[in-house]
């Protein structure tokens, strides 16, 4: 699988790195074309179009995210090993809510992979979030907006009203523009990146979060 078009500026040299189509990286990673796509313009998977408008992905991109998500399905531990000790109580949550099934395992995927001492836990829509906040008392929620049932201002409403977790810590990604979300009430002081989230801006604010969160246990 060789591309020798011509990169952009600041892509790598298709003729030095062995690549592969949209097409042939939904074959190996075993997940649908319109998966592999979100996952390009999201940055998890490394890729650039030819002049003739043909995306090309790196297959060492590919290839990483094999093995990251065999990682998530084993828990990290290769079959001669012995077992991983359970996480420690110590360990932060995140709760994802979204909506589109495939969005949530692409953040799962993810933010797996960025080596936070955290447990992930996902959730359909702002009512199976909510219960899953009160299952698991995060320290993060990391949340779409615009969801069937309890939509994601309600949940932040019903959340804020709620003295436990008035404070706890709240990231949107949303398809809606910044006016529409001002105009319905959320909170300013909520951190919002727009859909294709943007994973090394997101992961900042993640790792900063996690990181007040963990100082402020310390103390």
């Amino acid at each position: 699988m060789k591309s020798h078009s011509s990169p952009s500026p600041g892509q790598p040299d298709p003729a030095s790195s062995e690549v592969c189509s949209t097409k042939e990286a939904a074959s190996l990673l075993g997940v649908s074309h319109r998966t592999v796509q979100l996952w390009v313009e999201g940055g998890v998977l490394q890729a650039w179009k030819t002049a003739g408008g043909h995306r090309r992905i790196l297959l060492s991109s590919v290839h990483r995210l094999v093995a990251q998500r065999n990682q998530a399905v084993t828990g990290g531990a290769a079959a001669s090993s012995p077992a991983a000790p359970a996480a420690p109580s110590s360990a932060r949550r995140i709760v994802m809510a979204d909506d589109d099934a495939t969005l949530l395992r692409l953040y799962e995927l993810e933010i797996s992979g960025w080596g936070l001492d955290a447990e992930l836990i996902k959730a359909r829509d702002g009512f199976d979030a909510l219960i899953r906040i009160g299952e698991a008392k995060p320290d993060l929620l990391i949340s779409d907006l615009n969801m069937p049932g309890m939509d994601g201002f309600r949940m932040v409403r019903t959340l804020r009203a709620d003295p436990r977790y008035g404070k706890m810590a709240i990231i949107v990604i949303s398809g809606l523009d910044r006016a529409t979300i001002a105009s319905m009430g959320l909170p300013s002081d909520i951190p919002v990146f727009s859909k294709p989230v943007r994973f090394p801006e997101l992961r900042a604010k993640v790792e900063q979060i996690l990181g007040t969160s963990e100082r402020a246990m310390e103390t």
